[in-house]
C-alpha cells in the first residue's frame, strides 16, 4: 500500500504539485477479502506509515465501508 501510495504522490508531483495541498484520504478496497486479523494488522501498518492520514476499508461487492467512504467524502469538501 506505501508503495503504490508513493507511485501516486509521485505522479500527482509530476502532473500538478499544486494537488499535493488538497486533503488525502486512503480507500482500501476489497476488504471483503480480508479477515479480522490481516486488516488489524493492515491497520496498524496504515498507522505507523501514514502518520494520522485517514483511511478506510470498503468493498463494493459486500456493500461494506460506502456510505461511511461517501460521508467522510462529504464531510472534507465542506
Amino acid at each position: 500500500i506505501v508503495k503504490e501510495f508513493d507511485i501516486l504522490l509521485d505522479e500527482l508531483r509530476r502532473y500538478n504539485p499544486e494537488m499535493l495541498d488538497k486533503d488525502r484520504l486512503i480507500a482500501i478496497s476489497k476488504c471483503d477479502m480480508l479477515d479480522d486479523e490481516l486488516k488489524a494488522e493492515l491497520k496498524i501498518q496504515l498507522d505507523k506509515e501514514f502518520d494520522g492520514l485517514p483511511y478506510i476499508f470498503i468493498s463494493s461487492v459486500a456493500q461494506q465501508g460506502l456510505t461511511e467512504l461517501k460521508d467522510k467524502l462529504w464531510q472534507m469538501l465542506n
